[in-house]
């Protein structure tokens, strides 16, 4: 990408304030995750805040690649609600756990469950006062979850707000169809897999003994030349090494 289209902004409206945006305010401030993004894919971000009004520097969208895989476009819950709180059709939403109770499944409301229920998913109900019936997602635990920490500790919590965004995106597929959220991507589980390694290496650093290979050193010119001369007299090299031995 050429200097002048990096640094040209982009100006738009996002809740009431004007948003500029420059292909290196997004490469520099907006790019999370440890692989370097594509002219390409700046572009694409760029002109989806721009035509979903988000406004990047409050957290309503960002940009996340990995080594391996493909940039992907991140939206807030946040954003979410506002978009469909901007609908002139939006009427409120319901949502809640799906759980296994005496055998039957059940729908509760909200995040909470007894101890002896056990859950199976997210439900959400997303009203339209210009349709008859409202827009009704369920889905299940075991899709989402990847054994993520953020998961594990509250699972109630993140399925809910899954369903709720997966509904919302039914709900307004104009507005909403491009849109997914950081519990829809990969994003939180490689963190999380990251916090797990650093987790596990802390408890058995005091069991196993770990063998770390030295990162090669530079040679000088002189190192080279004697490293030459000991490899064309093996002896020598065997004494050099009888001598330097800690035994």
């Amino acid at each position: 990408m050429s200097t002048d289209l990096m640094e040209k902004p982009v100006e738009y409206m996002a809740n009431g304030e004007t948003v500029k945006l420059t292909a290196n305010m997004i490469a520099q401030y907006l790019v999370r995750g440890d692989a370097q993004v594509t002219s390409q894919e700046i572009v694409m971000f760029m002109n989806l805040c721009k035509f979903q009004k988000l406004n990047p520097f409050l957290n309503e969208a960002y940009l996340v690649k990995f080594n391996g895989a493909p940039a992907q476009i991140i939206t807030s819950k946040e954003a979410f609600m506002k978009r469909a709180e901007a609908n002139e059709h939006y009427s409120g939403l319901e949502a809640g756990i799906i759980v296994e109770r005496g055998g039957e499944l059940v729908n509760i409301e909200g995040a909470i469950k007894l101890p002896t229920d056990k859950l199976i998913g997210g439900w959400a109900k997303v009203h339209r006062d210009d349709r008859n019936v409202p827009t009704t997602v369920q889905i299940s635990l075991s899709e989402f979850t990847k054994g993520q920490a953020t998961w594990n500790k509250m699972p109630m919590n993140m399925i809910r707000k899954t369903a709720i965004v997966n509904a919302m995106r039914e709900a307004f597929p104009g507005t909403l169809g491009s849109m997914y959220t950081q519990e829809e991507s990969d994003e939180s589980e490689r963190k999380d897999i990251t916090q797990e390694v650093n987790r596990e290496v802390q408890k058995k650093a005091n069991h196993e003994i770990i063998d770390v290979q030295p990162e090669p050193v530079k040679e000088s010119k002189a190192e080279k030349q004697k490293a030459q001369t000991v490899e064309n007299d093996p002896v020598g090299d065997f004494e050099q090494a009888s001598k330097k031995a800690p035994f």
